[in-house]
């Protein structure tokens, strides 16, 4: 059985695409919270299950198979089960969510550092930074153009829910928890996202977590 070990589901965005991904492959697997920077967290991570990624989360074992991140974690998987769970099946539509997927992956520095995801909190909507700005037209450009050239009557980024929607997940949340504005396509998409069966889940079980990190609750000044 699979084992993935996560940090705290209201404020791991790289956890919460390493979930989406294994939940998407439809593979039995354990899960295992670990809560981060709590009094044992330098301890914990120092384990021989955290070795392989320095102490990062996600990392997901298969036996002694070991792969973290949570974009070697999507590839992992779809080479498991198959890369029509994850991807589109067509040529330029695979090549154009790859592409996003990996921007997602590396890119948006300035969303990531200025807006902390936090499922578990909606804030008054800030002023954004220009670099933030830059982000989120950068972001709903990619989903538009996506949307007009592969999704046809689908919901999702290329019609049918796969990793390049996971990938996006967290940013879905941060632009709810921040009220940062968007165009109507946008938000018809992002209500999609939401209303995902594992996306819902991982909010869900968000709101019972007992950990509190109290610098991811209070907006960035």
């Amino acid at each position: 059985m699979l084992k993935l070990f996560i940090g705290n589901k209201a404020y791991s965005s790289w956890s919460m695409r390493g979930w989406l991904a294994v939940r998407q492959s439809g593979l039995a697997h354990e899960e295992i919270v670990v809560p981060l920077y709590d009094e044992d967290w330098d301890r914990r991570r120092e384990g021989a299950e955290f070795a392989p990624s320095s102490g990062k989360v996600p990392i997901l074992w298969d036996g002694d198979v070991v792969v973290w991140d949570s974009l070697a974690i999507v590839e992992y998987l779809a080479e498991k089960v198959g890369a029509e769970r994850f991807w589109p099946a067509d040529d330029a539509a695979r090549a154009m969510a790859r592409s996003m997927a990996a921007e997602m992956h590396s890119g948006f520095q300035n969303l990531r550092r200025e807006h902390s995801m936090n499922v578990r909190r909606v804030f008054e909507t800030p002023d954004l930074s220009p670099g933030v700005q830059q982000d989120v037209l950068r972001i709903v450009s990619l989903w538009a153009e996506a949307r007009a050239r592969f999704a046809g009557d689908g919901k999702f980024l290329f019609g049918d829910y796969g990793a390049a929607d996971l990938m996006f997940a967290p940013v879905v949340t941060r632009f709810v928890t921040y009220g940062i504005p968007v165009p109507r396509f946008a938000l018809a998409y992002m209500q999609a996202v939401l209303k995902h069966s594992d996306v819902q889940a991982w909010i869900a079980a968000a709101q019972d977590e007992p950990w509190v990190i109290e610098k991811f609750e209070t907006p960035l000044a």
